[in-house]
């Protein structure tokens, strides 16, 4: 597992690389603040975030945001101290796990196991809302196309949908392509009249 390792001790980053590596964890680099922590990820292709902060700064908090958004990656925090609010701006930003009283060497790999599990399934989650508001959304457009159709020809909802599904058959294109292609015409219809 290739890991980015974020600690601003030198001396403290060093025994902590030597828990990773011999948890069996490949650290890839070492970088002593979270700044650009987006561009570093991908650069070293990183699959772990291993944070030892002694209080995240709002800054790092930032750049681990944009990394959950731009560059989804598993980031464990591990921070001397552990005010409520803290962990949770952190769990906000997407960090998988947050342990308080610093890094232990013994534990360093079943916590980046777990972080890893618990990044997955909230990764799973949002894929499966991204895929329920597709859903929805190509629905809605057919929707309303059908609705154009009922008052253009004078169709039931049933024959709607028929006609529809006929025209995209014919086109090549999927029923909620069909229907946004449909409902831009009588757009421009309206624009022109």
């Amino acid at each position: 597992m290739r890991v980015l390792l974020i600690d601003g001790d030198a001396g403290r980053a060093a025994a902590v690389k030597a828990g990773l590596e011999a948890s069996g964890c490949t650290v890839a680099l070492v970088a002593s603040d979270a700044a650009d922590l987006t561009a570093r990820v991908r650069e070293i292709d990183a699959e772990v975030v291993v944070c030892d902060l002694d209080d995240p700064s709002r800054d790092a908090l930032e750049s681990m945001r944009a990394l959950h958004r731009d560059a989804p990656r598993p980031v464990v925090v591990f921070a001397a101290r552990g005010e409520p609010d803290q962990i949770e701006a952190a769990l906000e930003a997407g960090v998988a796990a947050y342990v308080v009283e610093g890094l232990a060497p013994a534990r360093v790999r079943p916590v980046i196991e777990v972080a890893i599990r618990r990044f997955r399934a909230h990764q799973a989650m949002r894929d499966e809302l991204a895929r329920a508001r597709a859903t929805l959304a190509d629905r809605t457009v057919v929707e309303r196309a059908k609705g154009v159709l009922m008052r253009r020809r004078r169709l039931s909802e049933a024959e709607a949908h028929r006609a529809l599904q006929r025209m995209a058959m014919d086109r090549g294109k999927r029923l909620s392509d069909m229907a946004e292609m449909l409902l831009h015409e009588e757009e421009a219809g309206k624009a022109r009249s």
